[in-house]
């Protein structure tokens, strides 16, 4: 089995964006608050992009099935205030819900949480409860930047974020660490900002000593890791001027997806980072959508990539694909037994 730990719903429906646009006008004052009744999706046409996008594409390169959450570009936390990312979020998760209800076998639900800049993140636990106990998320994105790119939130490790990680823990969900669009010029979305995040988050995990307080936490920091696994001798020797442990000793908390889009990266990261701590993704489909005109081949095939790595074993490659994501999404691994359960009963 092949789990892609990291995808997008980047091609919903355009009644979606224009919902959206309506209810950012109301935020910058420049018109009523849209109604969320109005926004109406079909079924139909859910099946619809999901089977001519993403499902053909996963039926094309071998996976099985994919994590899916809110577009992350979208989610835009920056935006508004509680109550417009409140709404939002809640709209959002309703949407990836139909759709790992319409294709149970192929998606599983990822969420969003309501968070706003200089917003008190406990708030963000009524929807957090509601999409673990009433949707099934295995999975939630949290923004460790919520201001898009001007980085106004406390560090990971500050007890302001703890009433997230105590529900995460009670409920035995792994967090994604995924910003959002960044509305500082000085960082491109997709090309800086999200891959500064990967590296600021780690750093920050670095500095604290989190785990002491929450030993059963997980997150995953996708992108690869930003620029963790190229530079872990700057990190290991940081740790050490900081006093801290090797970083090695964060990876029975922290996992990092292949969401690298060349061979090469795939090598280095399968060489630097031990294989217990990496998940097959692709993040598919996403901010590069183009073929590698040097291959022949999308640059976000990444199934391609680790299936080409001499750095893993057979045994460590299975994990890759899906024995970690097991490990480290607890309720999905539930929702799979308990539908190999149901079809050979």
């Amino acid at each position: 089995m092949i789990i892609d730990c990291h995808g997008h719903f980047t091609t919903a429906p355009a009644q979606l964006a224009d919902w959206r646009d309506r209810q950012v006008a109301y935020a910058e004052g420049r018109g009523p608050a849209p109604d969320p009744a109005d926004l109406v999706i079909t079924d139909d046409e859910l099946r619809a992009v999901i089977e001519a996008n993403q499902l053909k594409l996963m039926d094309e390169r071998g996976s099985d099935l994919t994590i899916f959450s809110p577009r992350a570009s979208f989610m835009a936390h920056h935006i508004g205030d509680f109550e417009v990312s409140s709404v939002w979020s809640r709209i959002c998760n309703d949407l990836v819900h139909r759709v790992s209800t319409l294709f149970p076998d192929r998606f599983a639900m990822g969420a969003m949480l309501p968070q706003s800049p200089g917003v008190d993140p406990a708030t963000c636990l009524p929807e957090l409860h509601r999409v673990v106990e009433e949707l099934g998320a295995v999975t939630v994105n949290l923004n460790p930047d919520p201001s898009g790119g001007h980085w106004t939130a406390p560090p990971l490790t500050d007890r302001s974020w703890y009433p997230i990680y105590e529900a995460l823990v009670a409920y035995d969900v792994p967090a994604m660490i995924h910003v959002s669009t960044s509305c500082n010029p000085a960082f491109h979305t997709t090309g800086a900002h999200y891959l500064n995040a990967d590296t600021t988050a780690f750093m920050q995990l670095i500095q604290g000593d989190l785990f002491a307080d929450f030993p059963t936490l997980k997150l995953v920091i996708p992108h690869g890791g930003g620029a963790v696994p190229y530079h872990w001798g700057r990190f290991r020797g940081l740790a050490m001027a900081l006093g801290k442990p090797d970083p090695e000793a964060l990876l029975d908390n922290v996992f990092f997806d292949t969401c690298v889009y060349h061979q090469p990266g795939i090598d280095l990261l399968t060489e630097v980072m031990p294989s217990s701590a990496i998940l097959f993704a692709s993040e598919m489909i996403g901010a590069v959508r183009d073929i590698d005109p040097r291959t022949g081949h999308h640059f976000d095939d990444t199934l391609r990539y680790v299936s080409a790595t001499k750095n893993l074993t057979d045994q460590q490659r299975e994990a890759v694909y899906a024995g970690n994501a097991l490990r480290v999404y607890p309720r999905l691994a539930a929702r799979l037994a308990t539908q190999a359960a149901t079809a050979g009963a």
